[in-house]
């Protein structure tokens, strides 16, 4: 079905976005009002935790392809949790964002469980998925694909300079923009790409070795010494010197994982946190201007070590977004509310600045409930 015919006006509405992000640790689900290009009112969120049975099915299907072995179970997995969680949560549409599980642009494609149309008829209401693949087979990157929503927060917020929203989910990713343009996609507006990986490798090694989910605050990375030589390999990797637009699989880097396998635990974990903090540092220097201050959202703004050290090795504030009146926990969740309403209505969810694609490109796919 097209997009416009689901919404033909350009009113509010109020939509109902998921993530289920790459640290697997469990499905995000929140509400806003918007029209697609303004955020008026933000609604009610929910969380699903996957279960540690759930974290290993996902875990298992990471890097698959559909039809290989492992992966309808994880669909499985993606499809319980979000019918379970969005079942009494408001919205006339549903962004439904999936499981990513592979992404390879520029080769395999990307590679998001979860079925839509299924969910669509479970829930009786129309949903918008599948929003990367349109991107990437023009010849995007199909990430990152917040940052039209990022836009739109600058101007709810009252930004007035150019800003900097980090997201530090599984994989890093940044997003800077100037609110003074006319629109997310107008020359000089915004400059998005992965900065390398966030959470995920510390999350890994942390269930490797302990059984944990995380480095709970950053309290062992914080207690350790990070390889300075394990560092300066990972650092002279091409990723780093390559200009964006530029994203990366969740696994992209399990050559950083093997290489800290021989140390300590606490030192294991500081070199880890400060790969993440490094990406970051190198990525900011891609920004056409200094940035009057870097919003962190996603979980790595709760681990305290990597935030102290994004504010000692960056000259402006690095603060949580819940410290201009936003909900980091449920920030990329409402990203796919306002991209289900931008899809429903033709309006771009890409661009050059963004993902690379030639020019400002909408995407994914409707499916109405029969």
């Amino acid at each position: 079905m097209k997009g416009k015919a689901l919404l033909d006006d350009s009113g509010p509405v109020w939509a109902l976005g998921t993530m289920s992000g790459t640290s697997l640790d469990g499905v995000d689900a929140a509400a806003i009002l918007t029209d697609g290009e303004r955020v008026l009112d933000f609604g009610p969120g929910a969380y699903r935790a996957y279960s540690d049975n759930e974290r290993g099915v996902l875990h298992g299907a990471l890097g698959l392809w559909p039809g290989a072995p492992g992966v309808a179970a994880a669909a499985e997995v993606v499809q319980d949790a979000h019918r379970d969680l969005l079942a009494d949560l408001p919205g006339a549409l549903i962004g439904f964002h999936g499981q990513t599980l592979a992404h390879d642009p520029g080769g395999r494609g990307t590679h998001q469980a979860g079925d839509g149309a299924a969910l669509a008829a479970a829930l009786g209401r129309p949903v918008v998925w599948d929003f990367r693949s349109a991107d990437v087979a023009a010849g995007g990157q199909g990430a990152p694909l917040a940052p039209a929503f990022h836009f739109a927060l600058a101007g709810h917020v009252g930004a007035r300079g150019p800003v900097v929203f980090l997201n530090l989910g599984g994989v890093g990713n940044l997003t800077w923009l100037d609110p003074a343009c006319d629109g997310p996609f107008a020359p000089g507006a915004m400059l998005a790409f992965d900065t390398g990986p966030a959470n995920a490798p510390l999350n890994d090694m942390m269930r490797a070795r302990f059984g944990q989910a995380m480095d709970r605050d950053g309290a062992l990375a914080a207690s350790g010494m990070p390889s300075r030589e394990v560092l300066h390999t990972f650092l002279g990797l091409p990723f780093f010197a390559a200009p964006p637009p530029k994203s990366l699989d969740r696994d992209a880097f399990a050559q950083l994982v093997a290489a800290v396998t021989g140390l300590p635990d606490a030192d294991a974990a500081a070199t880890l946190a400060e790969a993440a903090v490094q990406g970051v540092v190198r990525g900011l220097a891609w920004c056409p201007r200094p940035a009057g201050r870097v919003l962190v959202t996603g979980g790595g703004r709760r681990n305290r070590h990597i935030m102290a050290r994004l504010s000692a090795e960056l000259v402006c504030p690095v603060i949580p977004v819940e410290d201009v009146g936003l909900d980091g926990d449920l920030l990329e969740a409402q990203a796919f509310a306002f991209l289900a309403v931008r899809a429903a209505r033709g309006l771009p969810l890409s661009g050059p600045c963004t993902t690379g694609v030639a020019t400002p490109l909408t995407g994914g796919r409707v499916s109405c409930p029969t």
